[in-house]
């Protein structure tokens, strides 16, 4: 099943459900990121609104670091069509770019704002998750992002053949990390980075798993990209939680 990507025209600009969808899922994280910090009684340097300070940022350049991850996994086409590079509501935003550049960006807030750098992450990784589960509904509707053949019920049909919906599985990974995080472990949370740590732990299994079902993944030589970043997540996941739990 199809869609049109296209949502609606504004003043002779298409307005597209990729972006619609985005946009809402980045609205709701800085909401639950917010509320984050009321849970946790803005200590460690939160302070009421840092969500929307910090979000600003963390939006404009985590959305230019997931271009750039995808660009440069596909250099070669990029490069001979350049006026492509800034077509994002065409799809073409790799999660792992988004994350990693709005890693770094949170880690230059903290040290600006003097806000303790793991206690953002626990505040920001609920969001995250919920932001992704959403997100994914925009490679739906551009048709990208699914997975190989299959005979399963809930395949879905693009171009005439049904494949594996690999955009729905993750966003029902995402979700229940989401719900996980924020409305069990949070009001379970016995250390700082604990939600940090498990986000990355159940993040990179999930996608390892899905990543190898997709049939547009970025590779670097014989490997799929996003399975590396996966490993080096559930890595540094285990690494934060047994550091922080120790301490």
């Amino acid at each position: 099943m199809n869609i049109n990507p296209v949502a609606f025209r504004l003043f002779g600009l298409e307005i597209r459900w990729y972006g619609i969808l985005i946009a809402i899922g980045a609205f709701l994280a800085l909401m639950v990121c917010e509320n984050m910090g009321k849970k946790y009684k803005y200590k460690d340097g939160l302070y009421e609104g840092f969500a929307s300070d910090m979000g600003i940022f963390a939006i404009i350049f985590g959305v230019l670091g997931a271009r750039a991850y995808y660009v440069l996994f596909q250099l070669d086409y990029y490069l001979a069509n350049p006026s492509e590079i800034l077509a994002i509501r065409n799809g073409g935003l790799a999660i792992y770019g988004g994350i990693i550049a709005g890693l770094i960006t949170i880690h230059i807030f903290s040290k600006i704002k003097k806000i303790n750098f793991i206690t953002l992450l626990d505040t920001a990784s609920p969001g995250v998750a919920l932001a992704q589960g959403i997100g994914r509904w925009g490679n739906f509707a551009n048709s990208e992002a699914h997975g190989g053949p299959t005979n399963l019920p809930w395949g879905i049909y693009v171009d005439g053949i049904k494949v594996h919906p690999t955009f729905l599985y993750e966003s029902i990974l995402d979700l229940g990390i989401f719900i996980f995080l924020y409305f069990i472990l949070s009001k379970r949370q016995k250390f700082t980075g604990q939600l940090t740590a498990f986000y990355l732990i159940l993040y990179g299994i999930g996608r390892f798993f899905i990543e190898g079902m997709r049939t547009d993944s970025l590779y670097f030589g014989p490997f799929r990209i996003s399975q590396i970043v996966s490993l080096i997540f559930i890595l540094s996941g285990l690494i934060i939680y047994a550091k922080r739990k120790r301490n």
